[in-house]
């Protein structure tokens, strides 16, 4: 875009602002000539406007606004090219030992006082001092590698950094620094040889789901006061992220979840694979369904009618709001309850759906699936497991089997709640985390209510919701 459009709208403003004072003060000006109406007095009848000072200001505002923007876009791109690589350089030490040095010498200046004046020259000298342990450059081959950028809770995360000298000089001994999430490893060089190659490994903690940032690596120079500090990347960030604990379910949901017959519905249809009946031939109807050996026996035209089936499609609502959990424990277990149920879905080739209080989650594959699972974060809200049962039924009609998980808090009037809100026909079960509890199943009208303890204990209590 180019400069003349903002000087173009901000001469527009200031034309607007003119011709707005000009009418004011021209109102001003005519309702004073009035017969009997003095500035001071102006009569009953009528009106005059008054220049508000608020709003002259506020376009004063808006006008410099328009012709400074510009200029202030160039100053901080100049700023950050130029000065602030240059400043950055210099520590928190640094700058107080430049300020130090600076009163040193203004107060030996204005007192006379050598000393003093002695003391700041040192700190001079050693900043001159330190300028030469970070200048030159650095020519470094970085490669940082991560096994698996995903993994799960509890696995190792292995990585390694291989730098190389690709100059054709010896490097001096320098440190790499490798952010981790919110820490930072250090790695330290040795004297390098041209050609040479220096290899670290580390392993990154996975006690908890998260999406750990690596990277970027940076070199960092600095002197031995470090009083200035040097650093330049050599690679980009790597996201890695540590999945939810999920479970292998293996068969244990075939006994209410069909794939192929699907579950019947009380819907007729003159296609399908569920035969139902026979019933007279209707013009339009489609001849392959015509049951010739019923209709030479009557005499008259017979097709099959069919009962509509569909597909298994599991609906999984994933309550988030921390206010329905016990412990944070049991908030991480009730997401590798979901993620397992959702990764055997997908395993199985059924459709899927997951959704939280704060949206749906990704079904195209198990990667995506678990890395938004990796992504919830809980928090307490308004929004209860019932507000999301209501969401689920709107946001997925079509679904035949509903999983509610949810935490320890949950009531059973709130379970009954949100299974009233599934439509007939659909099967529909509340999954409640309780760490420490014993595998149970329970019905509440129609849902059904399995009680999880355990992630380990998953598999038995589907096994009996489909007993």
């Amino acid at each position: 875009m180019s400069s003349s459009k903002p000087l173009s709208r901000a001469a527009e403003s200031l034309k607007r602002a003119t011709s707005s004072v000009g009418g004011t003060i021209r109102t001003l000006r005519g309702s004073g000539k009035e017969a009997g109406n003095r500035p001071g007095n102006p009569k009953k009848s009528g009106k005059t406007r008054k220049l508000h000072p608020a709003a002259v200001w506020a376009e004063a505002v808006g006008t410099a606004g328009e012709f400074l923007a510009p200029a202030w876009e160039k100053v901080r791109a100049l700023w950050l090219r130029f000065v602030w690589p240059v400043l950055s350089v210099v520590s928190l030490l640094g700058w107080v030992v430049l300020a130090a040095a600076i009163g040193l010498w203004w107060a030996g200046q204005a007192w006379g006082w050598q000393e003093a004046k002695s003391a700041a020259m040192v700190a001079f000298l050693l900043f001159v001092l330190a300028v030469g342990f970070i200048v030159g450059r650095s020519a470094y081959g970085v490669v940082l590698d991560l096994a698996r950028t995903r993994v799960a809770v509890g696995d190792d995360a292995v990585g390694s950094i291989a730098v190389s000298n690709v100059s054709t000089r010896p490097l001096l001994p320098a440190a790499l620094e490798l952010p981790v999430g919110a820490n930072t490893a250090v790695f330290h060089l040795p004297r390098m040889k041209p050609a040479q190659v220096h290899e670290d490994l580390f392993t990154i903690p996975t006690a908890r789901r998260a999406v750990i940032v690596v990277g970027p690596v940076r070199s960092v120079r600095a002197d031995p006061l470090h009083l200035l500090r040097r650093r330049v990347l050599w690679t980009e960030p790597v996201d890695l992220f540590v999945h939810p604990r999920t479970v292998a379910l293996g068969g244990s949901a075939a006994g209410f979840i069909r794939d192929l017959e699907g579950m019947p519905t009380t819907e007729l249809s003159s296609a399908d694979v569920s035969f139902h009946a026979l019933r007279d031939y209707v013009p339009g109807d489609d001849r392959r369904h015509i049951h010739w050996k019923t209709t030479a026996r009557t005499n008259k035209l017979m097709v099959r009618q069919f009962e509509e089936t569909r597909r298994a499609h599991l609906a999984i609502a994933l309550s988030i709001n921390t206010d329905e959990y016990d412990s944070e424990a049991e908030f991480e277990m009730a997401i590798s309850v979901a993620a397992s149920i959702g990764r055997q879905a997908i395993s199985e080739q059924r459709d899927l759906d997951v959704l939280t209080q704060k949206g749906p989650l990704r079904c195209e594959t198990g990667r995506n699936l678990l890395d938004d699972m990796t992504r919830i974060v809980g928090a307490p809200m308004r929004k209860t497991a019932v507000d999301l049962a209501r969401t689920l039924s709107d946001t997925v009609p079509n679904a035949s089997v509903v999983f509610f998980v949810v935490g320890s808090h949950v009531t059973a009037t709130q379970l009954r709640s949100a299974s009233a809100s599934v439509p007939p026909g659909v099967r529909s079960l509340a999954v409640r985390v309780q760490p420490g509890a014993a595998p149970s199943r329970a019905n509440i009208a129609d849902l059904t209510v399995l009680t999880v303890g355990d992630l380990d204990d998953l598999a038995i209590v589907l096994r009996k919701a489909a007993a």
